[in-house]
């Protein structure tokens, strides 16, 4: 009776699912939600600014992410340090139009990875809103965020497009390819 004990126990161990927490931040209106529905529902939604969060599962090649969007409104930003528990993955998501708040994003990227929580956690910054004529590039928001100086943490920087879905896939591919390493 103890080994069929053991061995369903293995046989559950084997077929359990493993979640990837995932956390999406960034300033308000920089595409956040837009990107997770993008992601759970191939498609755009209508969206309002989030109080609190959202959270979806996102299944990828059997690969399982719980993403959670979180708020990211000057008075909400304060709380994003109760989702950093057992985060896997941050995607920060930057408005590339909006050249007057780069230097938030930075003062706001820094103090995450500052945090203990997330120590480990991988960093893919999704480049937003890049079908936007006169926006940032890749190149201008990785200098301006001083990505170079990012040593502690493994990250990826994505030009995308929320509403059409351009670059995402992208960006998933390399957060699953962060996870075959591990």
């Amino acid at each position: 009776m103890r080994c069929v004990l053991k061995l369903l126990s293995l046989f559950c161990l084997f077929l359990s699912v493993s979640e990837h927490k995932v956390i999406i931040v960034g300033l308000d209106n920089a595409g956040k939600t837009t990107i997770l529905y993008q992601f759970s529902m191939n498609e755009v939604v209508h969206t309002s600014p989030t109080i609190g969060s959202n959270v979806e599962e996102i299944v990828v090649n059997n690969t399982h992410f719980l993403m959670w969007d979180i708020g990211g409104q000057e008075s909400l930003r304060s709380s994003w340090n109760t989702y950093y528990t057992n985060t896997e993955f941050v995607i920060v998501v930057v408005d590339s139009t909006d050249r007057e708040r780069i230097s938030v994003t930075r003062e706001e990227l820094y103090r995450m990875l500052a945090h203990e929580d997330l120590k480990k956690a991988g960093l893919l910054i999704f480049a937003n809103k890049q079908d936007v004529k006169g926006c940032m590039t890749v190149a201008e928001i990785s200098q301006s965020l001083q990505l170079t100086s990012v040593k502690d943490h493994q990250w990826h920087i994505q030009a995308c497009c929320a509403l059409t879905g351009e670059g995402l896939c992208q960006g998933l591919e390399w957060m699953m390819s962060r996870l075959r390493v591990r």
